[in-house]
């Protein structure tokens, strides 16, 4: 399949649905029961999207899972049988901190059908990156996907298979030479950037928490990548306590340039939402308002410097009933060009079905969380405002160090001038 670009008044003529990657299998990808990742979110947010009329009409595409030939674009022969075999074996749970392939670990336990668990979630990001590159649609979400964890050789980070860059190894074969992908999950993006990271065609930018903080404890802003790729991998680390407005300052200094910069010919989304101020496993404190309006400004550049072309997948996200199905109901509705307001009520009907499968959590009343999401722009070093408030001034001092560091890193080898804002 060979993707099919047009552009001015041609742009137009193109389909113009917008496609929802669903299959009920992606509820399979369960680790154990007291496991952080558990796939009653992802349940929860299709159900909320459908409560509030989101998917009414959407095209709904059921995915196949990924094959072999699909899953060794990035996954090693060895690894992959590993997968299969312990998937099927009768050993499970935690195997021990050495585990082979990182199967068996605290982290990564074994499950029953491991391996069809995990290829239904890469299938479902390879359907979305297929339903694009066919002219098809120019959107597409797979809430299921985003296990951007996943190395060549082993299990990582609660993932098995990395979805995301089999997608993107699909698309460099199928027509397609400049893809932006922009990682916004409290963890750091490593397996994406590790797959891509000497590939001058892949862009690779993830925000996220510190990695002197949290876990994988890389992204550091010096890591730019490799060899012919130098130059295009950006990360950006925020520390702990981070709040929407200073998260949005430091994501708007980066990546709108460096798109404009790359001139994608598709923008790939990893929306894992662990970076919420509930979250159990990170330390960040964006609220699903934060999230949303990340999710809106990935939109826009897509539309903007890729003609349309995004593709947006899920990732982490812990806090199960509270959040993600609002954050990710509203990464629907942004691509389905059905934006929900944050004052929204959440719908009782969705309220009885939370309340039944979680009866201690404290339901939500509203889509959104009242968080303040307007930001003040980086204006280049030495223009940190101050507010009069010592605590905001050190937090604005310490994101635009942050910024400034990023910037000076990757800027100048995308042709940038890292010292003024409006690049």
């Amino acid at each position: 399949m060979t993707a099919s670009f047009s552009s001015g008044e041609d742009s137009a003529a193109v389909a113009s649905n917008r496609v929802v990657v669903w299959s009920p299998d992606y509820l399979s990808y369960r680790w154990s029961a007291d496991h952080p990742m558990n796939p009653t979110r992802l349940e929860l947010t299709m159900s909320l999207a459908r409560a509030l009329g989101t998917l009414e009409g959407a095209e709904l595409v059921r995915p196949d899972a990924a094959s072999d030939a699909d899953l060794l674009r990035i996954h090693t022969p060895g690894y992959v049988e590993a997968v299969k075999q312990a998937g099927h074996s009768n050993a499970s749970g935690v195997l021990g901190a050495d585990a082979p392939y990182g199967l068996g670990t605290e982290d990564n336990p074994v499950f029953p059908q491991m391996h069809e668990a995990s290829a239904i979630l890469a299938g479902g990001s390879l359907a979305a990156a297929q339903e694009i590159a066919s002219g098809r649609t120019r959107r597409a979400v797979s809430i299921g996907g985003g296990m951007h964890h996943a190395m060549p050789g082993w299990a990582s980070g609660f993932c098995v298979y990395n979805d995301v860059a089999i997608a993107i190894s699909w698309l460099l074969d199928n027509g397609f030479d400049r893809i932006a992908y922009i990682d916004v999950d409290a963890h750091h993006g490593d397996g994406v950037q590790h797959a891509f990271a000497g590939d001058p065609r892949v862009l690779t930018v993830s925000l996220h928490q510190h990695p002197a903080t949290l876990w994988p404890n890389t992204g550091w802003s010096s890591e730019v990548g490799e060899g012919a790729g130098e130059g295009t991998s950006i990360n950006l680390p925020v520390l702990p306590g981070t709040v929407d407005a200073l998260w949005l300052r430091g994501f708007h200094a980066i990546v709108p340039g460096a798109i404009a910069a790359f001139r994608p010919q598709i923008v790939i989304s990893q929306c894992g939402v662990d970076s919420h101020r509930e979250d159990p496993l990170a330390d960040l404190a964006l609220t699903v308002d934060g999230q949303r309006a990340a999710f809106l400004a990935m939109r826009d550049l897509a539309d903007r410097y890729a003609e349309g072309r995004w593709l947006a997948v899920g990732g982490g996200g812990y806090g199960l009933v509270r959040v993600v199905p609002r954050s990710w109901t509203h990464l629907i509705a942004a691509a389905l060009d059905r934006e929900i307001d944050t004052g929204t009520p959440v719908p009782e009907v969705w309220r009885e079905q939370a309340s039944a499968l979680a009866p201690s959590v404290d339901l939500p009343e509203t889509m959104g969380d009242s968080g303040e999401v307007d930001y003040l722009p980086w204006d280049g070093p030495g223009g940190t405002p101050e507010t009069g408030n010592p605590s905001v001034d050190r937090a604005l001092t310490r994101i635009d160090s942050a910024v400034i560091a990023t910037r000076r890193a990757c800027f100048p080898l995308l042709g940038l001038d890292p010292e003024d804002p409006r690049d």
